[in-house]
């Protein structure tokens, strides 16, 4: 899935990003750059994601840089 993303704090490492396609808000959890190259997003930058549904609520996982992930 691809999008942008709306909030991003680096101190809790805590985010919102929309999907492109359904334009779906859909949370970023603190820790959710682990395991990824990133140490930080920024307001507006364009990601690939994959979405993983826990407990009713969706969450940004697997975060790359750029619409097809390179």
């Amino acid at each position: 899935m691809q999008g942008i993303v709306k909030l991003y704090d680096p101190v809790t490492g805590a985010g919102i990003v929309v999907s492109d396609s359904d334009r779906r808000e859909i949370l970023l959890r603190a820790g959710g750059l682990r395991g990824s190259v990133f140490r930080s997003l920024r307001q507006g930058q364009r990601i690939v994601f994959e979405v993983v549904d826990e407990g009713g609520q969706s969450f940004a996982s697997n975060i790359r840089l750029g619409a097809d992930g390179s």
